[in-house]
């Protein structure tokens, strides 16, 4: 509801605006200014395309959203670009009031580093306010024909790995640097945002800890936010699976699989996944994930006892 009420208060604000705008509504810009038209009614098309994509990340959360942190990734997604839609599409059509033509709007780099900003906070409060899964300790012990570890319960043991993300380092690094030069060479500082802001999300997405001990499965970005828990409790089952990010999850990063598996999918080849209570899979691409299932196993075994 929230990036709908947002993108519906921006339209009825354009709509009393109406008699204030000039019939051809500059709608892109270029490096000579703007270089798109539209009539009053095409000013529209961009928050119509913010509904259909908040309504996707809705129903992506209501119907394959198992467990908390993909339905709060969701509601945060939607939330920041319903957000990032009306602010962009007040802002654009604010600067165009009482001209005699688009043509004469100023550049909406302001507006767009803008509406970055204010999705990046709304889409932080969102997920800080949905509710994240309560409590739901499994029953019974693992599944006997799970791989373990020869681990009596008076020894402690733990596991721990670092895994990044190569593939997707390089266009990554591409579009921080294109983004750079851009607002160089079209001398607008305060688009440097952007790129910066890529910068940081990339330090935190791109490089992970994995860790399984006596409390879980944790996977940690290494600048330690955010990070991904499966308590012990909850675990039932831990396996290794080959994982192929396209095809299975639609590409790198932490996904959504098309089967439901939540994934922090960094490269392709092995991973551990682990089956948790309600109806929950989470699967992480690993080196030694055997290892890593088996101890996780046992623990859970432990735990149980």
């Amino acid at each position: 509801m929230l990036p709908l009420a947002l993108m519906a208060v921006a339209a009825l604000l354009v709509l009393s605006w109406r008699d204030e705008l000039p019939e051809r509504i500059a709608t892109h810009w270029g490096t000579d200014g703007p270089d798109g038209f539209s009539s009053f009614a095409g000013a529209f098309v961009p928050l119509l395309i913010g509904v259909a994509v908040c309504t996707g990340q809705w129903a992506f959360a209501f119907w394959r959203g198992h467990d908390g942190v993909t339905r709060r990734g969701l509601i945060a997604t939607s939330a920041g670009l319903g957000a990032l839609f009306a602010v962009v599409e007040t802002g654009t059509l604010a600067s165009q009031r009482g001209l005699a033509d688009g043509a004469l709007a100023p550049g909406e780099t302001s507006t767009v580093v803008l509406g970055l900003v204010v999705a990046v906070v709304v889409a932080g409060l969102a997920f800080l306010l949905a509710p994240a899964d309560p409590p739901m300790p499994a029953q019974g012990p693992v599944d006997a024909d799970a791989r373990r570890v020869p681990l009596s319960r008076s020894q402690r043991a733990a596991w721990s790995r670092t895994v990044g993300s190569p593939t997707a380092l390089v266009p990554a690094g591409a579009a921080v640097a294109m983004t750079t030069v851009l607002a160089v060479v079209l001398d607008e500082w305060a688009a440097l945002l952007i790129p910066f802001g890529l910068a940081v999300l990339l330090a935190a997405t791109l490089l992970w800890r994995v860790t399984v001990d006596s409390r879980g499965l944790e996977a940690r970005s290494v600048v330690g936010w955010p990070r991904v828990r499966v308590p012990v409790d909850e675990v039932e089952r831990a396996d290794v699976v080959q994982v192929q990010p396209l095809r299975q999850f639609g590409g790198w990063g932490y996904r959504l699989g098309r089967d439901g598996r939540s994934g922090l999918v960094l490269r392709a080849g092995e991973a551990i996944e682990v089956r948790r209570t309600g109806s929950r899979v989470l699967v992480v691409t690993v080196d030694d994930a055997a290892t890593a299932a088996a101890l996780l196993n046992t623990l859970a075994d432990h735990r149980r006892a």
